[in-house]
């Protein structure tokens, strides 16, 4: 399939394939990375799809897949954050700022450039080894070292900006 033919037959799909990710996954961030993964898949899948009776059908199936995929990810996560391991003896207070403080944090990583947030979560959230993120993203080992350091980086200084904002009115 070539390219122009891939986009007059894909593109137009946009839209519905961003509103149907929105809708399942509730966050505008998620919803268009997961669009893009899906039209990524589908490209390295163009030579099976010029027989598709239905490519639209097709196209909706692998989004709403990514997307439950992406959900079965991100739920163990956010328990987690959720039921963190505090000491029974810490005050409520206690609790409720530290998990705030995670949430934030959480929030944090989604922000980052595609690609940080692409090596964090599979060397965090997936807990793979750097040879395994290479064989995903294609990235060299000093590269993913680096974009993890990067990605390190602007979490601890957005993070400490926010917690300096967040005391100022307790001082």
């Amino acid at each position: 399939m070539t390219v122009e033919n891939f986009k007059k037959i894909f593109l137009p799909y946009h839209g519905k394939l961003y509103g149907i990710a929105y809708k399942i996954l509730k966050n505008q961030t998620d919803a268009e990375d997961i669009v893009q993964e899906t039209y990524i898949k589908l490209w390295h899948r163009r030579e099976e799809l010029e027989s598709l009776i239905s490519p639209e059908s097709y196209a909706i199936t692998l989004l709403k897949n990514a997307c439950l995929d992406f959900l079965r990810k991100v739920k163990p996560v956010m328990s987690e954050i959720y039921e963190t391991n505090i000491e029974s003896n810490d005050s409520l207070i206690s609790r409720i700022e530290n998990q705030d403080k995670l949430v934030h944090v959480r929030n944090i990583m989604s922000k980052l450039p595609a690609q940080q947030k692409q090596v964090v979560q599979l060397k965090i959230w997936d807990n793979l080894s750097n040879e395994e993120i290479e064989k995903i993203t294609g990235l060299t080992q000093v590269n993913i070292r680096m974009t993890i350091s990067r990605a390190k980086k602007t979490i601890k200084k957005i993070y400490e900006k926010w917690e300096k904002d967040e005391n100022r009115g307790f001082v």
